[in-house]
């Protein structure tokens, strides 16, 4: 079996943590995910592994970048990766519900299948499961937290909050 590497890096969602397994990025966990598990203990910190992901997260967050061009490599079942690969096709700065993408995947019954995959993704942000919402345009939800996913999609332009907190609570 070979080694599971990661990095970590500070980001204004809070830190993230890149896995990977040389060649590929395997998975990007925020902190108190869900559906995330355990890293091995037999895991080892490369940061320079993680160099290209690193550069093009930072410049996401900065504004500076609107899409990803990494290896990817994320484990999941045949309809899983089917839903994460058609995530890839919603641009940034838009959005699309969860019946409007089982529709366009050929599984126009399979809202529910589709949100329960899109929940799994083990690479969030890059492959941006933030970016499906309800059919009603509400924010349901997400392995990330709804704070986070509404910081993402204001970030992407793609979503205005229309009362204003005095500040988004992380939970971090």
């Amino acid at each position: 079996m070979s080694p599971l590497y990661f990095s970590k890096l500070p980001s204004p969602v809070g830190p993230l943590l890149l896995l990977g397994d040389g060649n590929s990025l395997t998975g990007l966990r925020m902190q108190k995910q869900k559906y995330a598990e355990d890293l091995p203990k037999s895991s080892l910190r490369d940061d320079a592994l993680f160099k290209d992901a690193r550069e093009q997260l930072t410049a996401y967050f900065a504004r500076k970048l609107n899409s990803f061009d990494l290896q990817l490599k994320p484990e999941g079942t045949s309809f899983q990766k089917l839903v994460w690969k058609a995530l890839l096709d919603i641009p940034f700065g838009a959005t699309e519900s969860y019946g409007a993408l089982a529709k366009r995947i050929g599984h126009d019954q399979g809202a529910r299948a589709v949100g329960l995959a899109n929940g799994h993704n083990p690479i969030g942000i890059i492959i941006p499961c933030h970016r499906v919402i309800g059919a009603d345009g509400s924010l349901t939800g997400y392995g990330g937290g709804i704070e986070r996913k509404q910081w993402l999609l204001e970030h992407e332009g793609s979503y205005r909050r229309t009362e204003r907190p005095t500040q988004i609570q992380l939970g971090l």
